[in-house]
């Protein structure tokens, strides 16, 4: 049986009398897309970030691509493959479209680095090159030269993606990627990780019903910091203790 991409083993996680996380047994398998879902307050974001390495758990292990990295720090899970988007946008404002996708090129060639050499590298071709080509892949290429915070919110999460994919990423964790977009953005964004998920392994954290079931391949759910469902999204949407849990509102 192949090993999992990711494989998080009994990680449990309290804050003062909260069990925010007990112990969650929780897999994703190479090139597929795996959603989790759940109700406000159900430890999703807590979950992401034990996996990404923002917080450590009481008890319980995360291990990827074969290797154990709870103890590792965020920069060294980036470095090992792990990248991350957030539920508010995460970008350099003051800085352009290319630029923000460039600094996240140098910090892959050199991890660790503080870019205090940044100006040296302005006009590095090979640098900008390959900036250029993670913004065409996720249709910005002809915003590149316009500041961040003059992009609109949908194109700003692009940019995120863009961003987190000039890491090279082996699995891309999205934090509620459609947070805050309207209908047309969230579709075009539901386009583009359906077409992201074509080269690089997914975790989704989504409250759009809409966009998980059509994107994942596998859906787990988080209630009061307990896994109670993981299967096929047809297995979820019948399964009678998630319906009453969570997925009755949405149905």
């Amino acid at each position: 049986m192949t090993e999992p991409l990711l494989d998080v083993r009994r990680l449990s996680r309290r804050f003062a009398a909260v069990d925010a996380l007990q112990a969650v047994n929780f897999s994703v398998d190479a090139g597929e897309v795996h959603a989790l879902i759940g109700p406000n307050g159900a430890g999703k974001t807590t979950f992401i970030h034990h996996v990404s390495g923002a917080l450590q758990p009481d008890s319980g292990s995360v291990h990827f691509a074969g290797r154990d990295v709870t103890k590792l720090a965020m920069h060294q899970r980036v470095a090992a493959g792990m990248a991350r988007s957030y539920q508010i946008s995460n970008v350099f404002l003051g800085l352009s479209a290319l630029d923000n996708v460039a600094l996240a090129v140098q910090g892959r060639a050199d991890a660790g680095s503080s870019f205090r050499f940044w100006k040296a590298v302005r006009d590095d071709r090979r640098l900008f090159d390959e900036a250029h080509a993670f913004l065409a892949q996720v249709g910005l290429d002809e915003r590149c030269a316009s500041l961040a915070g003059n992009l609109a919110h949908g194109e700003q999460r692009a940019l995120e993606l863009a961003m987190a994919l000039a890491t090279q990423p082996k699995l891309l964790l999205l934090d509620e990627p459609m947070a805050g977009t309207g209908p047309e953005e969230s579709a075009r964004m539901v386009d583009l990780i359906e077409q992201l998920a074509r080269h690089v392994t997914i975790l989704l954290v989504e409250h759009d019903m809409d966009a998980v079931f059509r994107l994942a391949d596998r859906i787990s759910v988080l209630v009061n910091g307990r896994l109670i469902c993981t299967g096929t999204p047809e297995a979820v949407r019948a399964d009678p203790e998630v319906r009453r849990a969570y997925l009755g509102d949405h149905l």
